[in-house]
């Protein structure tokens, strides 16, 4: 489903990661957020293309659309 996306717990502890790169998917996330363009993320980290960034978003997205959200409040 996400072919560009690999787990590899001897890399960055398992952390989801653009195949082939040390870059993490929350990495290229906190460089979007962060007001970065594709264009501006692959001018600093050239090993990336165009298609790793859009994957790596999906990824994210796809990743939190199946994941439960449990908000807790503190005693006191």
């Amino acid at each position: 489903m996400f072919p560009r996306i690999t787990h590899d717990p001897a890399v960055l502890s398992g952390k989801p990661c653009v195949r082939g790169t040390r870059l993490s998917v929350e990495f290229i996330l906190e460089l979007i957020a962060s007001g970065g363009t594709p264009n501006e993320i692959i001018g600093k980290y050239p090993q990336l293309a165009r298609v790793d960034i859009e994957e790596a978003v999906r990824y994210a997205a796809f990743v939190l659309k199946s994941s439960a959200v449990i908000q807790t409040r503190a005693a006191g």
